[in-house]
C-alpha cells in the first residue's frame, strides 16, 4: 500500500485487527466533508482579497510603492502572529478558533466597501489588511493542527491532496471573479464578497466535529511558557539537517518574490495599459499551476526524489520569472504565471509533506508556526524593496533580477542536506 492512502479496512468501514471500529472513509466522514467546504470559502475568499487589496489601492493611489506597504504591513502582521498561533492552536478550542479568524475577517473586510460608500481613506485599508493578516495566520495554523483531528492518521495525506486541490479550483475562480467584479463594480465591491464568503465559512464551521487533542505542554503556565513552547519548534527546525538549510533558503526566496503578485498587477497596469478584468486572467491562469501541482507531486516526487524535484521546480520558476519582465505579451505573462506557480507549488508541498513526516505530531503545530514565522520574516522588506525598485528602476529589470537570484539560489541548495532523495525515511523512522 503506497504511503498516504488509506488501509482497505479504513475504506470499508469495517473494524481494525484490535476490534476497534476503523474510520470512516474520507467520503463518508462528514466532518471531513464540511471541513473541505468551508477550506473551499476561505481560500475562495483569500483569493478575492489576493486581487481585489491592490486593486483598490493602485486605484485609489495609482501608486505601487503604496501597494508595497500594504502587502508589507501584512506580512509583518502575519510574522508577529507566528510567534504565537502555534501555542494558541495547541492550548484552546480549535473549532472555535476557526470561527473566530473567519467571523474577524468577514467583520473587517465588510468595512472597507461600507466606508468607500463615502470616502476613499486609504488608512482604513492600511490598518484594516494587516488586521487581517493576523486572524489569517491564526487560521492557516489551526487548520493545519486540524487535519489530524478529522481524519484518520493513514488518510492525512490523502485529505491533504484533496485540501491543496481545492484550493487550487478556488485560486482559478477567485481572482477572475475577482477582477470581473473589480472590473464591473470596482474592487471595494470585491472585497464585500470577500467578506461573505468568511460569513459562510464561519457558520460552517459549526457543522464540524473535530475530536479534542490536547498538547503535552499546553498545562505549563507561566512566565516564558509561550517563549518555551515556541523555541521548541524553532530547536526542532534548527536541529534537522534538511529542515535548516530549507528553513534558510526559503527565506531567501521569500524575500524575493513576496511582491511578486505586485509587480505582475503593476506591469499589466502601468507598462502595459490593460484593465483589471485582464489582471483577473493571468493570476487565474498562474494559480491553475497549483492546480496542477497538487496533482502531480506526487509522482514528480517519488521519480525524482526531494532534492531534485525542490531544487528543479524552484530553478524553473527562476527562469519563469525571469522571461516574465522580458514578455510585453499577455498570454506569455499568462503561460509564464502557470508555469512560476506551478513549480512553486511542487516546491512548497514537497517542503510542507517532508515536515509533516519528520516532525512529531506533538510539535506540528509549533513547528508549523515557527516555520513560516522565520521564513516569512524578510517578505515585507523584500516587497517594499521590490516595489521601490520598479517604481524607480522599471518593472522589467525587477522581474529579470529576481528571476536569476532564485535560480541562484535553488542551484545552492544542491550544495546542502536538500539535494538528498529521500530525507524523511531516517529521521522519519526514528520519530
Amino acid at each position: 500500500m503506497a504511503a498516504g492512502e488509506p488501509s482497505e479496512s479504513a475504506e470499508k468501514g469495517t473494524t481494525t485487527g484490535e476490534g476497534e471500529p476503523a474510520a470512516l472513509s474520507l467520503r463518508r466522514n462528514p466532518a471531513y466533508r464540511v471541513f473541505l467546504v468551508i477550506q473551499a470559502l476561505s481560500a475562495l475568499g483569500d483569493s478575492f482579497s489576493y486581487v481585489a487589496i491592490p486593486l483598490l489601492v493602485l486605484h485609489s493611489t495609482g501608486s505601487v510603492v503604496q501597494m508595497g506597504i500594504v502587502t508589507g504591513l501584512t506580512g509583518v502582521a502575519s510574522i508577529v502572529t507566528g510567534v504565537f498561533a502555534g501555542v494558541i492552536a495547541d492550548r484552546f478550542d480549535r473549532r472555535r478558533l476557526l470561527m473566530i479568524s473567519d467571523g474577524a475577517r468577514c467583520l473587517l473586510y465588510a468595512l472597507i466597501p461600507l466606508v468607500w460608500l463615502f470616502a476613499t481613506p486609504i488608512w482604513l485599508v492600511c490598518t484594516i489588511v494587516p488586521v487581517v493578516g493576523v486572524f489569517s495566520m491564526l487560521f492557516q495554523v489551526t487548520y493545519v493542527t486540524v487535519v489530524p483531528a478529522i481524519v484518520a492518521p493513514d488518510q492525512i495525506a490523502r485529505a491533504n491532496g484533496h485540501l491543496f486541490a481545492t484550493f487550487a479550483v478556488a485560486g482559478v475562480a477567485g481572482p477572475a471573479l475577482a477582477g470581473f467584479v473589480a472590473a464591473a463594480a470596482g474592487p471595494a465591491a470585491a472585497i464585500g464578497i470577500d467578506s461573505v464568503t468568511f460569513a459562510v465559512s464561519a457558520i460552517g464551521v459549526l457543522f464540524v466535529r473535530i475530536r479534542t487533542t490536547v498538547c503535552v505542554d499546553a498545562d505549563r503556565a507561566g512566565r516564558g511558557a509561550v517563549r518555551r513552547e515556541f523555541l521548541a519548534g524553532a530547536r526542532f527546525l534548527w536541529a534537522h539537517p534538511v529542515l535548516r538549510p530549507l528553513t534558510v533558503l526559503l527565506s531567501l526566496l521569500t524575500f524575493l518574490t513576496y511582491g511578486m503578485t505586485d509587480l505582475v498587477i503593476y506591469l499589466l497596469k502601468h507598462d502595459l495599459g490593460h484593465r483589471d478584468s485582464t489582471v483577473g486572467y493571468v493570476l487565474a491562469a498562474g494559480t491553475v499551476g497549483t492546480f496542477i501541482a497538487s496533482a502531480v507531486v506526487a509522482r514528480v516526487r517519488a521519480r525524482m526524489g526531494f532534492g531534485a524535484s525542490w531544487i528543479a521546480a524552484f530553478a524553473l520558476a527562476g527562469v519563469a520569472v525571469a522571461c516574465m519582465g522580458l514578455s510585453r505579451s499577455v498570454p506569455v505573462i499568462a503561460v509564464l504565471m502557470t508555469v512560476n506557480v506551478l513549480c512553486t507549488g511542487v516546491a512548497g508541498i514537497s517542503s510542507m509533506s517532508l515536515r509533516q513526516e519528520v516532525t512529531p505530531s506533538r510539535l506540528l503545530g509549533r513547528v508549523t508556526a515557527t516555520f513560516w514565522t522565520i521564513h516569512s520574516a524578510l517578505g515585507p522588506l523584500g516587497a517594499a524593496a521590490a516595489t521601490a525598485a520598479a517604481a524607480g528602476f522599471g518593472v522589467t529589470p525587477v522581474f529579470v533580477g529576481v528571476g536569476v537570484a532564485v535560480l541562484c539560489i535553488a542551484l545552492a541548495g544542491t550544495a546542502t542536506g536538500i539535494a538528498q532523495s529521500s530525507p524523511e525515511r531516517p529521521l522519519g523512522s526514528a520519530a
